[in-house]
């Protein structure tokens, strides 16, 4: 079953462009922003590309305990793990990409252009089959009087 949930939150992470990166500030709340994520086979490890001297960057380094979080219309992820910022410069050119360079025009070679990697500890996904199988589920619940239950909500430990 752990396999499985691994699998299925590859299969949700895939396809999405961008992300929430929730970090800890300073004062100890918590600090969400979307950031794009770079397209990398998911193995339990997200990337991002940020400023060095950026909110991300600066939250990571004092308190590395991150969230992530995507969804679309149907499915959300929720992945927590631990931050770092990552300055190679090989790793920077791999995942370097347009969307990239739109924000960082300055480029991968520029130490002022970071990586953020999330370690992924775990996740939780929730998957529906979509609107209509949603609503029906919705009108059975309110007919029979029993609780609704729609899709797959699973929580995941990753490798």
């Amino acid at each position: 079953m752990a396999e499985h949930g691994v699998e299925k939150v590859r299969e949700l992470v895939a396809d999405e462009k961008m992300a929430m990166l929730t970090t800890v500030g300073a004062d100890g709340s918590l600090q969400s922003r979307p950031m794009s994520l770079q397209e990398v086979e998911f193995d339990g490890d997200l990337w991002f590309f940020a400023e060095a001297d950026g909110g991300p960057a600066k939250s990571i380094q004092a308190n590395p305990e991150v969230n992530v979080t995507t969804g679309s219309r149907s499915a959300w992820v929720s992945i927590s793990g631990h931050g770092s910022v990552v300055t190679d410069v090989a790793k920077k050119k791999e995942l370097w990409n347009s969307g990239a360079e739109a924000w960082l025009p300055q480029g991968p070679e520029d130490p002022s252009v970071v990586l953020i990697k999330v370690d992924g500890d775990s996740a939780e996904y929730w998957d529906t089959p979509g609107a209509v199988a949603t609503a029906l589920s919705f009108v059975k619940a309110k007919a029979s009087g029993e609780r609704t239950h729609v899709g797959e909500n699973e929580k995941v430990e990753l490798p």
